[in-house]
């Protein structure tokens, strides 16, 4: 870091002291679409998710991912939970190389498309594995492009995460839920002021009244099944507890003392697709390790405990069906942590 008046996040942005913390958006914005458009048509085994688990974006990319059946059709390498300030490294990988992209940092594959990129090493990356260069990483449109795009691959009884009808309304509440919460919980744990903290704090913690309003009646933010609305919503609940009430100073309540919100995240996680999705250890051993600047030890809490994730949701009462028409997908083991 040049300026020690700076930290970044851990996308690799810089924060400013004195102004509110706002994510670089600046994207690789290319589409893997079925008609090609941008030279990247939709192919199977042609492409390699790039993730870490400890990542709430790149969760999103996962759960996707296997709630749709897409596991045949694009391979996923996954980094460590930790990365240094070059780039994610696949240090999870014997010899800490990715064994189908060949590299061992994910920059690599940013440099095959760019040379020397300037921005952050952001996962999730999509990565075209015959030229071995990142084709985007504009992690909100990638979810669409698997529910849009990839359709003639989804497995049978996949559900509609994106469906047509609902896509004025989805896109509304994932306006509000990126502004105030996903983006929310940083721009509390990254304020350079007080002011721009307790502004931070007040809307993360009015939209989260909000969409427990929202959820009161209702079991799904959008519609009576699950939609890309509650995976977005829901990779930030997850490390709500663990994280972000006493990283990101984002302490009125923990989500295990906000009666809706709580039954509603516990209701997803018990879904197939959400909490084998969610390892609570990396979390944990990226956000500690990672934001010296927040914890300059680099000590990793032990707590909480987090058995309370498998205890009764009560959810059902409120009808749906979390897959629609569909199915869920075959179920995996939880990971332990």
């Amino acid at each position: 870091m040049s300026d020690a008046s700076q930290q970044t996040d851990e996308q690799g942005a810089y924060i400013t002291a004195d102004r509110p913390y706002e994510r670089d958006t600046r994207y690789i914005e290319t589409r893997i679409t079925r008609d090609g458009a941008d030279g990247y048509p939709v192919e199977a085994g042609r492409y390699r998710l790039v993730v870490s688990y400890a990542c709430p974006w790149a969760t999103r990319t996962i759960i996707v991912r296997r709630l749709l059946g897409l596991e045949n059709a694009i391979s996923m390498g996954i980094c460590g939970p930790t990365h240094d300030k070059r780039s994610w490294t696949f240090d999870l990988d014997p010899g800490g190389v990715d064994p189908v992209l060949q590299i061992p940092r994910l920059q690599d594959a940013y440099f095959k498309r760019v040379p020397d990129y300037p921005k952050g090493i952001t996962v999730p990356a999509v990565v075209d594995v015959p030229s071995g260069a990142v084709v985007t990483n504009d992690f909100p449109q990638i979810t669409l492009d698997f529910s849009s795009e990839w359709v003639d691959f989804h497995r049978d009884g996949a559900p509609q995460l994106y469906p047509e009808d609902l896509r004025a309304d989805i896109d509304e509440v994932n306006k509000h839920v990126y502004r105030d919460v996903n983006n929310g919980v940083y721009r509390c744990g990254f304020a350079g002021s007080q002011e721009s903290y307790d502004a931070a704090y007040d809307q993360l913690f009015n939209r989260l009244d909000w969409l427990s309003d929202r959820l009161q009646n209702q079991r799904y933010l959008v519609g009576d099944t699950i939609t890309e609305a509650d995976v977005r919503l829901f990779t930030t609940l997850a490390r709500f507890d663990p994280v972000y009430h006493g990283h990101f100073k984002c302490n009125r309540q923990k989500l295990s003392e906000m009666p809706v919100l709580w039954a509603y995240a516990r209701d997803l996680f018990q879904t197939p697709g959400f909490g084998d999705s969610t390892h609570f250890a990396h979390i944990k051993s990226h956000y500690y390790e990672v934001h010296r600047d927040i914890n300059p030890t680099g000590i990793v809490p032990k707590g909480p405990d987090l058995a309370n994730w498998f205890t009764p949701h009560g959810r059902e009462k409120l009808g749906g069906h979390p897959f629609g028409a569909g199915t869920a997908p075959e179920p995996l083991p939880i990971p332990a942590g």
